[in-house]
């Protein structure tokens, strides 16, 4: 009885196992048989981003082809009168200080207070508080139309009425960025706190040389959420900005667009190209960052 001695190539299977070979159809079949969501995915694409290249092009058409029937996508004489209509019939210059003004204050305001609020519930212990992140949620839940009234009475009663003040004051601190920033943090170690207590540090110093740092990804994603909402917001400048020297870009453009009879749709798709253009370029600078911090916060 002889037995097989012979050395076998490195790499091979025992004798007696079978190998698995991969089926090469497999994989083209398992893509091919999702054709139909690249399909939707593609259709979606498309619905969301025609609104914007269609606002791009009509700001360079005349009144006349934008009102055309049917429309055309391409214009047809292409010129920058709106352009120059939307800089020399408006003080652009004031209204866009006063809308960077109220966006970056308001901004600057969620990431401060937010993220101490936040780093209070995550991580300190003291009476009451669950009945404040309870208070946080609620007010979370509360749609802005109910505390309208009441919060314009109370900026009235202020003094603060076409005032700039009277339009960042109010939205400092928001719920959502309260909950968010206290989600982050709490997965966040606690040890990093007992060694710097250890050290000496108090609670203001943990907060802004430990806890900070290391929230970049959530203090990314609050700033650009609060910025977009801030930049955008029109109901409530509209309301309580009275003169032209409080406007900010949202209102004049509602404003000034529209005529006696009719609205300057072609003065009003330059201005709105205008305004986009802020928050496409902050989104793109954060984007990483404001990715990062969603699908942590979410996971955590």
């Amino acid at each position: 009885m002889s037995v097989d001695t012979a050395p076998r190539p490195s790499g091979s299977a025992p004798a007696g196992t079978r190998t698995r070979r991969p089926r090469s159809g497999m994989v083209g079949s398992s893509q091919g048989s999702r054709w139909w969501l690249y399909v939707i995915l593609a259709i979606a694409l498309v619905a969301v981003i025609a609104p914007f290249v269609w606002m791009v092009l009509g700001s360079f058409k005349s009144e006349g082809e934008l009102r055309q029937v049917p429309p055309t996508w391409l214009p047809e004489d292409a010129s920058l009168n709106n352009y120059t209509q939307l800089f020399d019939k408006l003080n652009f210059g004031q209204f866009f200080t006063n809308s960077i003004v109220v966006a970056v204050v308001v901004t600057a305001g969620n990431l401060i207070f937010c993220s101490m609020l936040g780093y209070a519930l995550a991580m300190l212990d003291f009476k009451g508080k669950r009945l404040i992140f309870v208070a946080v949620m609620t007010t979370l839940m509360i749609p802005g139309v109910v505390t309208f009234v009441p919060l314009f009475v109370l900026v009235a009663n202020a003094g603060l009425i076409d005032t700039l003040p009277g339009l960042f004051l109010p939205y400092l601190v928001s719920p959502f960025g309260v909950f968010l920033m206290r989600q982050f943090i709490l997965g966040l170690p606690k040890d990093l706190l007992d060694a710097g207590r250890v050290d000496g540090a108090g609670e203001l110093r943990i907060f802004w040389g430990i806890i900070l740092p290391l929230c970049g990804p959530a203090l990314a994603t609050l700033g650009i959420l609060t910025f977009l909402g801030s930049w955008n917001n029109f109901l409530w400048p509209l309301v309580v900005a009275q003169t032209e020297d409080t406007y900010t870009l949202p209102v004049a453009l509602a404003l000034y667009a529209k005529g006696q009879n009719a609205t300057d749709y072609g003065l009003l798709l330059a201005g709105a190209t205008v305004v986009v253009i802020p928050i496409l370029l902050v989104f793109l600078g954060f984007q990483r960052r404001v990715i990062e911090g969603i699908a942590t916060t979410g996971i955590k």
